[in-house]
């Protein structure tokens, strides 16, 4: 039970973070600029309020489990699903020549799925 409390309470520090970093440097900038297609900067702004549900909902399974019972299809999805993040996050980082690590999505996905894996052992 205490590893499905992490991974809520790791996955309520994503969605904050997301939220306000995401919201300063990429959110922000993303509106300000002029230099994209209008439906390339639209639909990038759609996806980024699309990751902000996503987690939300990540944090409210490992919520809900933590409360009423673990279930371990539920936990390898979302386990899944949060490793593939942190592994997508740190691929288009290096894709851009950026250290992974820069971006705060690979290890607080990592450090999620890591508790969601933890609570199958």
């Amino acid at each position: 039970m205490f590893l499905l409390w992490t991974a809520m309470l790791m996955s309520i520090t994503t969605f904050f973070v997301h939220l306000v970093v995401g919201g300063k440097f990429v959110a922000a900038p993303l509106l300000e600029t002029d230099a994209l297609p209008p439906a390339s900067k639209w639909l990038n702004y759609y996806c980024w309020h699309v990751t902000s549900i996503v987690i939300a909902f990540i944090a409210i399974a490992f919520g809900w489990m933590a409360m009423t019972g673990a279930d371990p299809a539920a936990i390898i999805f979302l386990a899944g699903l949060t490793a593939s993040l942190a592994v997508l996050s740190a691929a288009v980082a290096l894709k851009g020549g950026i250290n992974p690590f820069r971006f705060p999505s690979t290890s607080l996905f990592a450090a999620v799925s890591l508790a969601g894996w933890g609570t199958l052992l």
